[in-house]
């Protein structure tokens, strides 16, 4: 017995000694895991250094009654100086994440959702292309504008160290023009053809007879900094500029009415810049933007609108099976420019992962990889760094032959241009960096990647740009429609007029369609009559909504006894979305139900299974299927609650693309900072804005965080104020930052 415990005891020796070393050996195996993920974020500067540049910029900073920053400045770069500080004040966090991403290093501090967006930074090759191009390419007045808002932003940080992200500060005029070469091309869709190459869920089709389909297997998402939000319907803007003739009263008139993300990186943020070397110019902009992007100043203002043109073009090679790094052209196998990178990826406190891809690229572009398939892509503003310099030429247009000649820079890869002045000129300008492509050939299709001649090079002169300049009728619109439809008069511009290689589009939006019907070409639209068109409320009987109204109460809904109640309800809806409106809500709901789901199924199964979400959906929180479209219809800000109207490609634009929790869909895209511009018969002009919420952006606590919410859900609007005697008079805080 004694010999039994004694061999047992051996055993439960030995046993915990080896549970011990493998203790130690996973203790080991952790700490070298450790050690090789650990990679703290360095310390920012001190208060000195960060603060340093400051000196060199003086700028008064007036906050008026709506807490809207007005910066007056001897030099341009010290209304960017106090621009920059103003809007760190209401957004600081926003600001930081922008620079974050236009650096590649948004996964060091958002983790692993984040690390697409830096993958893509290196993918655009965006450094790379600023370290070649920055020092010749940017003129000296453009650094210094970027130099100045730098050094706003480092005065903050200087300021409020707890608030500054470790290791991000300081930062730099580089970042700033680095963020227009990043993020611009994403506004013609260029992240949309990124996600459909590397999703690999759809077929793409070849442009040439021999080219067949292919087939992508599905892969992470790719979002381009969430710049191009995936929302139920069709995203925009409006632009409308009247002449004074077709006013009727002698006041020519510019409408501004961009639709944004109400609040993120892309969110417009009002300001007011007035310098003694001429810029006096009020308008919107997004965070780590050192100047107005759309506005207005006292002799001229331009409204923008993202147009729909085919400006990139995705290339399928031809690999080497005896070496995977070339590819075809011409004949003969060419190699690829390899580059490793490395993108760290948060993972928790100071460790990260540093996960390390390869780069590819070929003469045509960067080059994505798929199984089976390797693809080239070639897209407007590769290799482009005037975008900022550009954008500065039109803040400091006078008249019409000056922002022409900004326009004329063509650095700006899209975009469209709906102009007033006070001379009575109204214009649209399809702007863009139209490829220089061959004839012949399909460029909305993959094109083969084995021929160097199908590679272009450079774009059309902006001679060639789609422009249509005082039209006969006095009215000019867009409304992300095709230029085709641009005025209501007889000189519309014409397919005839361009080569199909330009890839200019032929799409209607709903709002360009009820700004058809609502106009005839000769009469008036003085200020009541434009305000009625961009508040107007209905779909147009040709537009995506009426259709599938129409498609579900023709539908054989005898399968589908419980819902035929709902489809008599459908019946009745005049396609208005006014807030008092009883059948707005059923199809609405059941059609952003039915887009979340596949917004490309149309079928009897999909529309029924939409609308009973919907039916249950309003049921469940509403307890019945016909609240007032208001109840459902929110916007949601701090305390603030209210119902407003519109919807989906609405004139009166508003998207909500949240989760619909208790009952509201509350708005989230759409009409955001919006502008109604005059001129009088003198020369003088007023001007009228609003703001979806205020100027606070973040800062809950602020009187302006929510202080315009109901003006602007009541179609309400605040006067301008673009004089400093004005400023004056409605000043509520005056400072100098750094003095």
């Amino acid at each position: 017995m004694t010999a039994i415990l004694a061999d047992g005891g051996h055993k439960t020796t030995t046993l915990v000694r080896i549970l011990q070393g493998l203790a130690a050996i996973l203790v080991g195996f952790i700490l070298i895991l450790a050690v090789w993920f650990y990679d703290p974020l360095p310390e920012n500067p001190d208060y000195a250094a960060l603060s340093v540049d400051a000196a060199r910029y003086d700028a008064e900073i007036i906050r008026d009654n709506w807490g809207v920053p007005h910066i007056f400045g001897q030099r341009d770069a010290d209304t960017s100086f106090g621009l920059a500080y103003a809007h760190a004040e209401d957004d600081f966090e926003t600001i930081q994440e922008v620079v974050a991403a236009t650096r590649g290093v948004l996964a060091r501090y958002r983790g692993a959702d984040a690390a697409p967006t830096d993958y893509v930074v290196s993918l655009l090759n965006v450094w790379p292309t600023m370290e070649k191009s920055y020092a010749a390419g940017v003129p000296a007045d453009v650094k210094a504008i970027a130099d100045a808002y730098a050094a706003g932003i480092n005065l903050y940080a200087a300021e409020h160290p707890d608030a500054t992200w470790a290791g991000l500060a300081p930062f730099r005029g580089e970042d700033v023009i680095a963020g227009f070469i990043f993020k611009t091309p994403f506004f013609y869709g260029l992240d949309k053809v990124l996600q459909g190459l590397f999703e690999g869920d759809i077929n793409r089709e070849g442009a040439g007879a021999a080219s067949q389909a292919i087939s992508l297997a599905p892969t992470d998402k790719v979002r381009a900094f969430t710049l191009a939000p995936t929302v139920d319907a069709e995203l925009g803007s409006n632009a409308i500029a009247v002449s004074a003739q077709r006013g009727g009263d002698d006041i020519t008139r510019l409408l501004i009415n961009s639709h944004q993300p109400l609040t993120g990186p892309v969110a417009w943020y009002e300001a007011h810049l007035s310098s003694e070397e001429g810029l006096n110019i009020t308008g919107g902009l997004f965070p780590g933007t050192p100047l107005i992007l759309h506005g207005f100043n006292d002799n001229l203002g331009w409204a923008n609108t993202v147009n729909h043109i085919d400006l990139s073009d995705v290339f399928v090679l031809t690999r080497n099976p005896e070496n995977p790094l070339q590819y075809k052209l011409d004949g003969q196998w060419v190699d690829f420019e390899v580059e490793e990178i490395t993108l760290p990826v948060k993972l928790f406190g100071p460790f990260t992962y540093p996960a390390k891809r390869q780069l590819l690229r070929s003469r045509h572009g960067p080059v994505i990889e798929r199984e089976g398939a390797t693809y080239a892509l070639r897209y407007t503003g590769m290799g482009e760094v005037r975008q900022l310099e550009q954008y500065y030429r039109l803040n400091q247009a006078e008249n019409l032959e000056d922002f022409m000649s900004a326009m004329a820079m063509n650095a700006l890869p899209s975009i469209n241009y709906v102009y007033g002045d006070k001379d009575n000129n109204i214009a649209f300008i399809h702007n863009a960096q139209y490829p220089n492509r061959a004839a012949g050939w399909d460029w909305s299709k993959d094109l083969p990647g084995d021929r160097s001649d199908l590679i272009w090079q450079g774009y059309r002169p902006f001679a060639q740009v789609p422009k249509l300049i005082n039209p006969q009728s006095g009215l000019l619109f867009n409304a992300n429609n095709t230029p085709y439809s641009a005025t209501d008069g007889p000189d519309n511009l014409t397919p005839a007029m361009f080569p199909a290689s330009m890839g200019l589009a032929s799409n209607q939006t709903n709002r360009s369609m009820r700004l058809i019907e609502l106009t005839d070409g000769t009469s008036s639209i003085d200020r009541s009559r434009l305000l009625e068109i961009k508040f107007d409320d209905d779909y147009s009987p040709n537009s995506r909504p009426a259709r599938l109204r129409d498609l579900m109460t023709a539908m054989d809904w005898s399968a589908y006894p419980d819902l035929l109640a709902a489809v008599e309800h459908l019946k009745a809806w005049d396609l208005s979305t006014d807030v008092d409106n009883r059948h707005t809500a059923l199809l609405i709901m059941a059609l952003r139900q039915q887009s979340r789901a596949n917004r490309a199924d149309e079928s009897a199964a999909a529309l029924a299974a939409a609308l009973r979400w919907s039916v249950d959906y309003l049921t469940t929180y509403h307890g019945r299927i016909d609240p007032r479209w208001g109840e459902v219809s929110r916007l949601v800000r701090g305390d603030v609650n209210v119902e407003i109207d519109g919807g989906p490609d609405i004139l009166r634009a508003i998207y909500a693309a949240g989760d619909y929790s208790g009952g509201i869909a509350a708005a989230t895209h759409g009409d955001t900072w919006i502008a109604l511009v005059e001129w009088d018969k003198a020369g003088r002009q007023t001007a009228d804005v609003i703001h979806q919420f205020g100027s606070a952006t973040l800062d809950k606590g602020s009187p302006h965080y929510a202080d315009q919410a109901l003006l602007f859900a009541t179609k309400k609007w605040r006067r301008a104020l673009t004089t400093r005697a004005d400023v004056e008079a409605n000043a509520t805080r005056r400072y100098r930052p750094g003095k």
